[in-house]
């Protein structure tokens, strides 16, 4: 993202999108996954090597505060009929992360800016 030099613009573009930062719907930090495995049944297509494809969600657990132990990598079975909304939810985590990014790059700008701005408004007084 290219960041403005006058500080009323990265204002404008720090509010509009402080405005967008509402999620529209469930927020999933986690990342779908297909992992392809093979059946114990004899005689199926997986043994002659296609094998059966399962969507997975791979995510980490938080930092345990207390004991200090890092999170440790989880994983959970999706279901067929879960797999767009649950691309959907991924998809708005990103989308909250990026536009997240975006205002801390434009409120860096902002303290940068500060002191010029505020010398250039006390040459005009």
């Amino acid at each position: 993202m290219k960041v403005p030099k006058h500080p009323t613009l990265i204002r404008r573009l720090c509010q509009a999108r402080v405005k967008k930062l509402k999620a529209t719907r469930p927020v999933l930090a986690a990342s779908l996954v297909i992992i392809r495995k093979q059946c114990g049944r004899p005689g199926c297509r997986c043994q002659r090597g296609e094998k059966h494809p399962g969507h997975y969600l791979t995510y980490k657990e938080p930092v345990c505060r207390s004991t200090g132990r890092k999170g440790k990598t989880r994983t959970v079975y999706v279901p067929l009929d879960l797999i767009e909304e649950v691309k959907g939810w991924i998809e708005e985590h990103r989308r909250l992360k990026r536009l997240s990014q975006e205002i801390s790059q434009l409120a860096i700008a902002q303290v940068r800016t500060h002191v010029k701005a505020r010398k250039r408004r006390a040459g005009r007084s």
